[in-house]
């Protein structure tokens, strides 16, 4: 990765990779989930991740690449203490609340690695690459403030 076009391309690479693994590990999370709310959840961002994924085969498009991920050591840690959490809580409310912590942390890497790519994709003039990774990124915030609020109407108490 000699300069910023390089390491954009291998972002979207990344972000690839972290969507598929987040879209087999969602429907495990709702079959999990013991609040019928956090399994809506889950299963409606399910949906959304399709969507990312296929706003990134249309980045990729622009660039004239065929979609292909590499792989992202960062999800992968992230969604393995996931499913720690959901392996070896004691109750339902507690890995509800534990399954929230774990996709928020999925939602914030996510986050962060959207806003980069559409500063670099302004950067490099990569207009219509931002309305992809735009759509994303608005999506994913929604998605965070959904679990915020879950947790803290619901969930967090009955673990409590």
């Amino acid at each position: 990765m000699n300069n910023l076009n390089e390491l954009f391309v291998h972002f979207v690479r990344d972000m690839y990779y972290a969507e598929k693994q987040i879209l087999k590990t969602l429907p495990k999370m709702a079959r999990k989930a013991g609040s019928d709310k956090l399994r809506e959840a889950f299963e409606h961002h399910r949906k959304e991740t399709e969507s990312h994924i296929e706003n990134l085969e249309k980045v990729f498009g622009l660039l004239d690449l065929k979609p292909r991920g590499v792989t992202c050591d960062a999800i992968e840690g992230i969604l393995e203490e996931g499913k720690e959490i959901m392996d070896e809580a004691g109750d339902a409310e507690s890995c509800d609340a534990g399954m929230i912590a774990a996709a928020q942390a999925v939602e914030h890497y996510e986050i962060t690695r959207y806003g980069t790519m559409i500063a670099w994709a302004k950067r490099l003039g990569m207009k219509e690459a931002v309305k992809h990774l735009e759509a994303n990124l608005k999506q994913e915030y929604a998605a965070d403030e959904k679990l915020t609020k879950l947790a803290e109407q619901s969930v967090n108490k009955l673990a409590a």
